[in-house]
């Protein structure tokens, strides 16, 4: 078994352990673990559509056009009640990361960076040298509340107090509150550590100015919404999928879809682009 799967069902294992054992009797360790469990997958979907889906591939590639109440709506709904992320510094740091990738300048990792330096650099990372996150969108009241420090201090205090409410147990709520995060750590890894060493995954395009891997195994991809799919994205980082072959898993892409459905999204001229060297025959979009 590959050390990132194993990294990522331990944690998922320890998480599920945790929150039967200290579950107060009142809740009992079956329920214990069917809370932590609905709160886990409360927390990582809702994150994954607003990060992998919305802010990635809407804002940053501009490969999606979702509409803007959407794109607000979920942007406070998962800064306010789930694990916090910056919207305007992570559009920022991303783009950063594909102009330099694995080079000097891209503020998420460098080729030299192992292990231990990429997990530091996941909660203290590299200082953006420029700012590329000047869209109309990003200068909007909800994310210029949701960008404020101050509200990432109130809305993590926030919804761990409103946790701790709804369960009854200090001990239990912050067992849910803390795994989550080490959950979203070890995501924060699968991305920018192991598809950005060459010694994982697989590789369909040999470019070589960086680093990136495919990890086409099913527990990254459903976590990441397939963000695991680098060396497909770094080759073409304005398609709308990250998947280039149809016998490649892509839970991100299946939800896009869902969303497109619900017609809370479209592509756009530049995400509907497919490149010649693309074995894809259509976008199935």
């Amino acid at each position: 078994m590959r050390i990132y799967n194993v990294a990522g069902y331990a944690v998922l294992a320890a998480a599920a352990a945790a929150c039967a054992v200290v579950a107060p009797p009142s809740i009992g360790p079956w329920g214990g673990l069917l809370i932590g469990a609905a709160y886990f997958l409360c927390c990582w979907f809702v994150g994954g559509l607003y990060l992998s889906s919305v802010i990635h591939m809407g804002i940053a590639h501009r490969a999606l056009d979702y509409k803007d109440w959407f794109v607000q709506g979920i942007t406070l709904v998962n800064n306010t009640f789930g694990v916090y992320i910056d919207p305007v510094s992570w559009v920022n740091r991303h783009r950063l990361h594909h102009r330099y990738s694995d080079h000097p300048g891209d503020p998420n990792k460098l080729s030299s960076d192992g292990f231990w330096r990429t997990l530091y650099l996941c909660l203290f990372p590299y200082k953006c040298q420029d700012n590329v996150a000047n869209d109309p969108i990003l200068k909007t009241w909800p994310f210029r509340l949701v960008s404020n420090p101050a509200y990432m201090v109130a809305a993590q205090a926030f919804n761990f107090w409103l946790l701790w409410r709804l369960v009854g147990d200090l001990r239990f709520a912050a067992t849910m509150w803390i795994g989550m995060r080490i959950f979203a750590l070890w995501i924060n890894m699968v991305q920018n550590y192991w598809t950005h060493d060459r010694r994982f995954g697989s590789r369909r395009y040999d470019d070589a100015h960086d680093n990136a891997m495919n990890i086409g195994d099913w527990l990254p991809v459903t976590v990441t919404f397939s963000a695991c799919l680098q060396n497909n994205h770094h080759h073409s980082p304005a398609l709308l999928r990250l998947s280039h072959d149809e016998t490649e898993y892509d839970f991100g892409f299946l939800t896009v879809k869902a969303m497109r459905a619900l017609g809370l999204v479209r592509a756009t001229d530049t995400g509907r682009q497919l490149p010649k060297d693309c074995p894809l025959q259509s976008l199935g979009f």
